[in-house]
């Protein structure tokens, strides 16, 4: 991107990664795609996800500052994240990314809309501030980890507007919360580059593990249960090739 400073650089993939949230929401609310087709593609995203975070973030994290930073950042981060998507879950956020019927309404449960909210951008910041943290040491952002991060999110906004549009959220409410969180992943990704400019490898590699344990925690939370919900007979085989496709992005990009 030639002459365009590193922050803006970043600040912008993490606007283009956020906005394939808004592109799935809007494929969600006005196309009636198959329960099955939404599974299978949500089960794609979590085998790009993992196969992201094995590869780009994890051996990042271990080669740069050692087991121990990355362990203990890995389980802090999965350890966080579940504390807080637990809170959020007792507050009517647990199925946001559900596409069926399981999303409660306000009406049903009050303040559960806030909570779905908040949820989700629980989900995208740990994704988004890696963005950043890949700007670090080359100077250039890493395409592997935008283009996995924006293959996954696509199935995460489908799957949880399909879910919001079911339990009679309105379009301004849905389209609201996907724009909102687009613009904090822009602003994520440039925390992620701004703040740990010039930050010890080790700190770094440890707030890498961080998200990627975060990640891991909310694929297994939120992410593969709608998968398997719908896609059981073929959901291993559907993540699997989500897996392949990431992990073949990793070693050409590398």
């Amino acid at each position: 991107m030639g002459n365009v400073p590193m922050w803006l650089q970043a600040a912008f993939w993490g606007l283009v990664a956020g906005g394939a949230l808004v592109l799935g929401a809007a494929a969600g609310y006005w196309i009636r795609v198959p329960a099955r087709l939404v599974a299978a593609i949500m089960a794609f995203g979590s085998g790009v996800l993992i196969s992201a975070l094995s590869f780009e973030l994890m051996d990042e994290a271990f080669r740069t500052g050692g087991f121990g930073a990355t362990a203990l950042g890995f389980l802090g981060g999965a350890l966080a994240y579940t504390l807080a998507n637990w809170a959020l879950a007792h507050r009517g956020a647990k199925h946001r990314k559900r596409s069926g019927g399981q999303q409660p309404s306000e009406e049903q449960h009050g303040g559960s809309g806030t909570a779905i909210a908040v949820g989700a951008l629980l989900d995208g910041i740990p994704e988004s501030i890696v963005i950043g943290l890949s700007m670090l040491g080359g100077g250039k952002v890493s395409m592997v980890a935008v283009s996995a991060i924006f293959l996954s999110n696509v199935p995460e906004g489908l799957s949880s507007a399909a879910g919001m549009k079911k339990a009679g959220r309105s379009a301004a409410y849905i389209f609201g919360i996907w724009g909102a969180i687009a613009v904090a992943s822009s602003l994520a990704a440039l925390a992620g580059f701004t703040l740990f400019e010039g930050a010890a490898p080790v700190t770094v590699a440890a707030t890498t593990a961080v998200a990627a344990g975060a990640i891991l925690a909310m694929l297994a939370d939120t992410m593969i249960p709608e998968a398997f919900e719908e896609a059981h007979d073929f959901a291993g085989l559907v993540t699997v090739t989500g897996f392949l496709a990431a992990f073949a992005l990793s070693k050409m990009g590398g």
